[in-house]
């Protein structure tokens, strides 16, 4: 963004601590530092622009989409090299890259995501660079920037021949140095290296014993580190594998930087949104963190200032109360006044309208509230604090003359000037006098201004010049500490004589001081304190009146709820008498069904045993005719045939047979002279020989229907 705002005006409102608890939301030091950078534009369209893209970012974030990217490495230094030609990164630095690849992968697909439904946010991404490159870096790097023996073959077969020759070389050396004498051995003498050449440690004395070349010596001169003449081919023959290794490790360092270079410019764009998404999510972080809502911005003729809820952003971390206030200058205000008391707050809130102007022009979302509206500022003045100078020779005055001739100088309409304490730090009647035409003179150039004094002069000013309008913040009049509640409209008492009596000074000299305040300022204050006991009794009225309409309100919730649970509980009841009703419906049914099914059987048992009992009992009949016709004396007739006319031929077991007399027909069992046995339907019935006759095929159906019919129709009964 392109600065609007002096950088020393910046520094008289704290607008870098500001910063700097934004800045602590950030993910990395990269995204931190970026937030630091910020600055005031005087841009309107892009600082709405910004501020709605912070929305948007902190809307997604509230529903737990988290959008912060993944930590990244600083690799802003690597970007030349990578695209020096013939030029080689190191493991560690490819390593680094990789890492920024694979975060902007992940960082870049969930904003990708989430810009679906958050346009805006397809600002704070990259295009996707190729995968390959990401594996490949991995699949040839270890994370401490090492090369892979996988890296190539040729790599795996030139470490393999190292860690052989190696293995041979300290073997041979570790056989020398057990092959000497003791004494002429070091104490817990080992195979070492020194100079980049195997070695062993023996007595300087014993150098005579062991021809080779020595490489270095002990701290006390005692110990010699010789390479034995005998191994010393092994050790060449190492130097050249380790070499051949080195080359190859080399090649694919250059490989890997050569493929990265195709892509250097995505790599470095990719590099450069992530800082950027870092920033806007700790931009975001921090307006979720303070409860801040987007405010409304626009150009300064056609945007009053205006700000509800708004604080002191570093009010927050310092742990002191946080008071909200509202300001709002109606169209042909200007400047607003606030005077009050020491320690009431007034520097607070005209550094909070500074930092408020400032964070917003910046693309951060100020601590304000619903309803805000800001003016986009072309420039920023702020004469604030203690501006003596001892190496300038300036006093306080004097500084602060130097800075009201500055912005006089070169404010304008597009401007906000805050001026604290104005007219202060010399005699108050000529201070008095400077402020109020430098007051007019901003007025007149429709500067917007925020301005503190304890002048009593300039509290009057507001009566008489348009576009001036006084304010104060509140100060409880009997515990004598401030409240810090903004209030426009009325000037602020000063309380001094009232805290100098607070603090014991002598009554005397305080009543010398009240006889000694000028009649204006006696009145002034005299009206004020009115003033401030009618709007405390009014306010008391409030309270009482808020108290009172929050118990009613009270009342009436808890009456609703109340009324919701008997409303609730009688649903319940209601849908519990249809369950029942229904159940019982259910069970009326299913005991109806299982009636019926009841009936049914229980009549078709009765039908079944009617119809045996039927059936015994003609079977009965039948055996107590042929008892009572045996009994009776009945014979063959004179003839001495038997009854049949000559049929015994067909009276043989097996054989369909009929009694007349009994109208039964069966199938001979058995038979004698007098008794003879048949089958009727299953049953044995005895009966007299004499009465069977053969059946024949017509009698037997004509039989069969009689008593069948007769049969059902016992049954029936």
């Amino acid at each position: 963004m392109s600065k609007a705002f002096a950088e020393s005006a910046l520094a008289a409102i704290e607008f870098p601590s500001a910063l700097e608890s934004v800045a602590e939301h950030a993910v990395t030091p990269l995204g931190a530092a970026w937030v630091r950078a910020l600055r005031p534009t005087a841009d309107a369209f892009r600082v709405d622009e910004e501020l709605a893209l912070v929305a948007e970012t902190a809307a997604r974030l509230a529903d737990r989409e988290d959008l912060r990217p993944e930590p990244f490495p600083d690799v802003a230094g690597l970007f030349g090299r990578l695209r020096l030609e013939g030029a080689v990164l190191d493991g560690a630095e490819l390593v680094a890259l990789g890492t920024l690849l694979a975060a902007a992968r992940l960082s870049f697909g969930r904003v990708d995501r989430a810009a679906r439904a958050a346009p805006r946010l397809q600002a704070l991404t990259a295009p996707p660079l190729p995968r390959e490159l990401e594996d490949r870096l991995a699949a040839a790097l270890e994370p401490d920037g090492q090369v892979k023996d996988s890296a190539s073959p040729a790599l795996a077969r030139a470490r393999r021949e190292v860690r052989a020759v190696r293995e041979k070389l300290v073997s041979r050396l570790a056989a020398i140095l057990g092959g000497l004498d003791p004494h002429h051995r070091s104490p817990d003498a080992e195979v070492t290296v020194r100079s980049g050449r195997y070695v062993i440690p023996v007595r300087r004395d014993a150098r005579s014993r062991l021809a080779g070349i020595v490489h270095d010596e002990s701290a006390t001169h005692a110990t010699l580190f010789v390479e034995p003449t005998e191994s010393i081919e092994l050790g060449n023959q190492l130097r050249e594998t380790v070499a051949e290794e080195a080359r190859e490790v080399h090649r694919v360092l250059r490989v890997l930087t050569a493929a990265l270079r195709e892509h250097a410019d995505g790599i470095q764009l990719a590099f450069a949104q992530l800082v950027v998404l870092d920033g806007a999510c700790a931009r975001a972080s921090y307006a979720l963190a303070r409860r801040a809502v987007r405010p409304a911005v626009g150009e300064v003729a056609a945007t009053p200032l205006r700000i509800h809820g708004g604080a002191h952003p570093l009010l927050f971390a310092s742990g002191a109360p946080v008071v909200p206030f509202d300001l709002e200058l109606a169209p042909g205000e200007r400047t607003l006044l606030v005077s009050g008391p020491n320690t009431g707050g007034k520097t607070v809130m005209v550094k909070a309208v500074g930092l408020i102007a400032a964070l917003a022009q910046s693309g951060v979302i100020p601590p304000v509230g619903e309803g805000t509206a800001l003016p986009v500022f072309t420039a920023l003045f702020a004469d604030i604090g203690d501006r003596q100078s001892i190496q300038e020779s300036l006093s306080t005055f004097s500084a602060h003359v130097a800075a009201l001739r500055d912005i006089l100088e070169r404010a304008d309409a597009g401007s906000l000037v805050l001026l604290d304490e104005v007219g202060s730090g010399t005699d108050p009647a000529e201070g008095g006098a400077l402020a109020a035409a430098v007051l007019r003179s901003l007025t007149a150039r429709g500067a917007c201004t925020v301005a503190t004094t304890h002048l009593g002069t300039l509290k009057r000013l507001a009566q008489a010049e348009r576009g001036i309008v006084n304010a104060s913040l509140q100060f409880d009049g009997v515990s004598l500490t401030p409240t810090y509640r903004f209030t426009k409209g009325v000037p602020g008492r000063s309380y001094a004589l009232a805290i100098a009596r607070n603090l014991g000074l002598d009554g005397a000299v305080l009543r010398d001081a009240e006889a000694s305040l000028p009649d204006a300022d006696r009145t002034l204050d005299q009206a004020l304190a009115a003033l401030e006991r009618r709007d405390k009794e009014l306010a008391d009225r409030v309270t009482a009146a808020d108290e009172r309409a929050a118990m009613l309100e009270g009342d009436a919730a808890r009456l609703a709820e109340a009324r919701r649970g008997v409303a609730e509980r009688e649903l319940v009841v209601r849908a519990r008498e249809k369950e029942i009703e229904r159940t019982a419906k259910h069970a009326a049914r299913d005991a109806l069904r299982e009636a019926r099914g009841e009936l049914e059987r229980a009549i078709a048992t009765v039908k079944e045993e009617k119809y045996r009992e039927a059936r015994r009992a003609l079977e009965d009949a039948m055996a107590r005719s042929a008892a009572d016709e045996a009994a009776a004396g009945l014979a063959p007739d004179a003839s001495g045939e038997a009854p049949g006319g000559g049929a015994d031929a067909a009276l043989v077991p097996g054989a369909r047979v009929r009694v007349p007399s009994l109208g039964l027909e069966g199938e001979l069992e058995s038979a004698g002279e007098v008794r003879a046995f048949i089958l009727v339907r299953g049953r044995r019935v005895r009966v007299a020989t004499a009465d069977l006759v053969p059946a024949e095929p017509d009698d037997a159906r004509a039989v069969a229907e009689r008593g069948r019919r007769e049969l059902l129709g016992e049954a029936g009964a």
